[in-house]
């Protein structure tokens, strides 16, 4: 099916409010064309290009994109400089046309590990944008689940302590706001690319009720066909939320 047959189908008054995408298969791609992981990491900025300005085009509001887990540091140490370098050259050359777009900026996880260069240059993007109100950019940096939920732990278990919270005002809300993507709604879409079917750490408390989107396609081959087909897919569902087809019929 065409890309624009794809756009189509799209129910703009049932968009998801938030999409992340688990960015998965440069390395393999590079591979199959006979290059190094480094290249595929290259081309993936394509698709990251594509994809955010497909989504800003349809309106959705909140876009996350997995760019680098905290395990990812186990890789060689070639292809982590690479990849630190390449996000300082993205974060340069891409600035420009988010502030056209109107798109502004964030990041989560513990940036604090970054190099230095790669850090400023973040925050600098960070605030450039930050008034910006089309569409927010989440960036996952040296980004885990279970290290973001045990410092929201951590973040309430001090506010007990220190008598600004009681143990019985711990509900899900209280939760939600101590995780660092505290104001930003929980993803309705959770997209992985590759083929691959696991969560990879990956948003765990946010996702308790979003669809999963798996694609056989590369990261560096995804296009905004791929990711209207993800929408599609996912306004074809049916979203119980624990209730029966009758009750959430229209």
């Amino acid at each position: 099916m065409e890309i624009n047959n794809y756009k189509e189908q799209i129910n703009i008054e049932k968009l998801p409010r938030h999409i992340a995408i688990i960015m998965d298969g440069n390395g393999r791609w590079a591979k199959n064309h006979g290059q190094p992981r480094v290249f595929g990491h290259r081309n993936g900025v394509i698709a990251v290009r594509e994809v955010t300005e497909a989504a800003a085009e349809l309106g959705i509001q909140y876009l996350t994109l997995y760019a680098f887990s905290t395990e990812n540091w186990n890789r060689p140490k070639l292809e982590v400089n690479a990849l630190m370098g390449l996000l300082l050259d993205t974060l340069h050359k891409e600035l420009k046309t988010l502030n056209k777009n109107n798109i502004r900026l964030q990041t989560i996880g513990d940036i604090s590990l970054l190099p230095d260069r790669t850090r400023k240059a973040l925050l600098s993007g960070i605030e450039s944008t930050r008034h910006n109100t089309r569409m927010t950019l989440v960036l996952a940096l040296n980004y885990s689940a279970k290290w973001e939920i045990l410092e929201a732990t951590r973040k309430l278990a001090n506010q007990v302590k220190t008598g600004l919270l009681e143990v019985n005002q711990i509900n899900e809300a209280a939760f939600s706001e101590a995780l660092s993507t505290s104001g930003i709604p929980d993803p309705e879409l959770l997209i992985r690319t590759s083929g691959e079917t696991r969560i990879s750490n990956f948003l765990l408390w946010q996702i308790a009720y979003a669809e999963l989107y798996f694609t056989p396609v590369f990261w560096p081959d995804f296009r905004k066909q791929h990711f209207y087909q993800a929408i599609v897919d996912y306004q074809n569902r049916e979203r119980r939320f624990g209730k029966i087809s009758e009750q959430v019929a229209p």
